[in-house]
């Protein structure tokens, strides 16, 4: 999938664990870790902001668009 989601780096830079993120953005764990695995097919804009607001950071710093090769 081309969207990577950069939860991990984010989460090394703040200094703060999965856990402690569940706990401040009231998702469960199970969901993050999907999230953080890049294996989520879906997030909420909701649960996007939370985590900005959590993290001090924005979309874009979690978010990243890498093109599949071979396709224009």
């Amino acid at each position: 999938m081309p969207i990577v989601v950069n939860l991990d780096v984010m989460l090394a830079k703040r200094k703060m664990s999965l856990s402690q993120l569940s706990e401040q953005v009231d998702v469960t764990l199970a969901n993050l870790s999907i999230l953080k695995t890049n294996k989520a097919r879906a997030v909420r804009f909701s649960t996007l902001e939370a985590i900005c607001k959590a993290l001090d950071c924005q979309p874009g710093d979690i978010l990243a668009y890498l093109p599949e090769e071979g396709t224009e």
